[in-house]
């Protein structure tokens, strides 16, 4: 893995379009597999499916990566997704804070990605009504500051 395979990988994600996800052959293995909090696929095919629900789903998405450490064939990307929710759900803008661990085959293309977020935290929470629960479920299992 070279640290052109992860500035090709950043590159992409901070300029992602839907005219991209045609292309995501180029930086994924064939049978590469994702996972994230709501997913888990394998091969670019279905990947692609998981790109192409996010744009009807959410408008204006955008990545910033962050950071990146890299050691072999292994990258860590620390990134922020930034998004509106499509209607009925809150406008405005919203963020979700995570973070990708990649590995790359020998051509230099991603073989494993795994995303890391609190779907909790950074997505339901957002939400309307069950925000409330989600909330309050996280209050009840904080540790208490107060003795």
């Amino acid at each position: 893995m070279t640290t052109q395979s992860v500035a090709r990988v950043v590159a992409f994600y901070e300029s992602i379009s839907s005219a991209d996800i045609a292309r995501l052959g180029e930086l994924y293995a064939a049978d590469a597999f994702f996972k994230d909090p709501f997913n888990e696929v394998r091969g670019v095919p279905a990947i692609a499916r998981i790109f192409e629900h996010m744009f009807v789903q959410v408008d204006a998405p955008r990545f910033k990566v962050r950071e990146t450490v890299a050691q072999g064939d292994s990258a860590f990307l620390v990134w922020d997704f930034e998004f509106a929710f499509r209607r009925p759900l809150p406008a405005g803008p919203r963020r979700i804070r995570g973070c990708s661990h990649l590995r790359f085959d020998a051509d230099g293309r991603v073989a494993f990605h795994r995303d890391y977020w609190d779907a909790a935290e950074e997505l339901y929470e957002q939400l309307p009504a069950i925000g409330v629960l989600m909330r309050w479920l996280r209050r009840r299992g904080a540790v208490s500051q107060h003795r």
